[in-house]
């Protein structure tokens, strides 16, 4: 009975529930949004040899993959548990939020040189163009941001798309203002300033996303979870004596597992035990953690083996 998850109470104590249908959504259509943006971002750059339209479609087209690996990731989420993988395939959640932020600071990288190329040798650029598509691209990339504005916070994979988006817009925003500038001024170096600040932007974003995401596929406790609170949130229920050998992961990114030694009075019986067992699972819960193993030891008794 490890496994008895109390599950009349889960809809109560997962705050940020994600919406699969929706997020889906959301997906799929940031997808085909970004990927038509893409498109006549290419064209338009190689027509006008505008290099910020053409650096700006290449980082574009790496969010549309991030957008299509993070959709295959959640959906792989949801695939069963079989004897090879007994836990499914929630992790591949961790590494693709993992991989879409090494792609992002690849980009930045290729972004920072192209950049500097044009610091150096300005090229003459039709201002006007380049403001209209890349005010296109604020609407497409705002309107796609916004749809996973409600399950941001749920996981991580979402939240990355949200941030990519965002930062999408303002990309697009800076070359607005960028080709407004040059139309008036001629001041072609501004092309490249600006692709220099939208790098460091995106740096900034992504920093955080591989930070967590690092941490998460090397089993790290997740970010949001406390492991001396849980230890003192359980040690106050009835009948917990003690409660160490706590082992806290993420399963997904939205998943997290726990495995701990809880230690009960020497007298306490199996029916006291399966209550205070249930009683640290419900507890656990509302702390947002689902998958718990919990293994039981008298008070006073010697421990054995590697658990000493």
């Amino acid at each position: 009975m490890e496994h008895s998850h109390s599950r009349s109470h889960d809809h109560h104590h997962h705050h940020h529930a994600i919406n699969i249908k929706q997020v889906n959504r959301a997906f799929i259509i940031g997808i085909i949004l970004n990927f038509l943006f893409v498109i006549i971002e290419s064209v338009v750059g190689l027509f006008i040899h505008s290099l910020s339209l053409l650096s700006d479609a290449g980082h574009n087209l790496a969010d549309v993959a991030s957008l299509s690996m993070s959709l295959i990731a959640l959906r792989l989420m949801k695939v069963k548990a079989n004897e090879k993988y007994t836990y499914g395939y929630k992790k591949t959640t961790i590494l693709v939020a993992l991989l879409n932020a090494a792609i992002l600071l690849i980009s930045i990288g290729a972004i920072g040189y192209e950049a500097v190329h044009r610091l150096i040798a300005p090229e003459p650029l039709p201002g006007k163009t380049i403001s209209v598509v890349a005010a296109i691209g604020i609407i497409i990339n705002t309107v796609t941001a916004l749809l996973f504005l409600r399950n941001k916070e749920s996981d991580l994979n979402i939240k990355s798309a949200f941030l990519h988006l965002m930062s999408d817009a303002i990309v697009s925003a800076g070359l607005v203002l960028g080709g407004i500038i040059i139309f008036y001024s001629n001041l072609f170096w501004i092309d490249a300033a600006l692709s220099i600040i939208v790098a460091a932007i995106i740096l900034f974003s992504t920093w955080k996303l591989l930070k967590d995401s690092l941490r998460l596929s090397l089993d790290g406790v997740p970010e949001n979870i406390n492991v001396n609170e849980v230890k003192s949130q359980i040690n106050k229920i009835t009948g917990v004596k003690d409660f160490h050998h706590v082992h806290i992961w993420g399963l997904s990114t939205t998943e997290n597992a726990l495995t701990g030694h809880i230690v009960v009075a020497k007298d306490t019986d199996m029916t006291a035990i399966e209550k205070i067992k249930h009683d640290v699972k419900h507890g656990l819960e509302h702390l947002n953690i689902n998958h718990v193993t919990l293994e039981v030891e008298m008070e006073n008794t010697p421990c054995e083996g590697h658990d000493c």
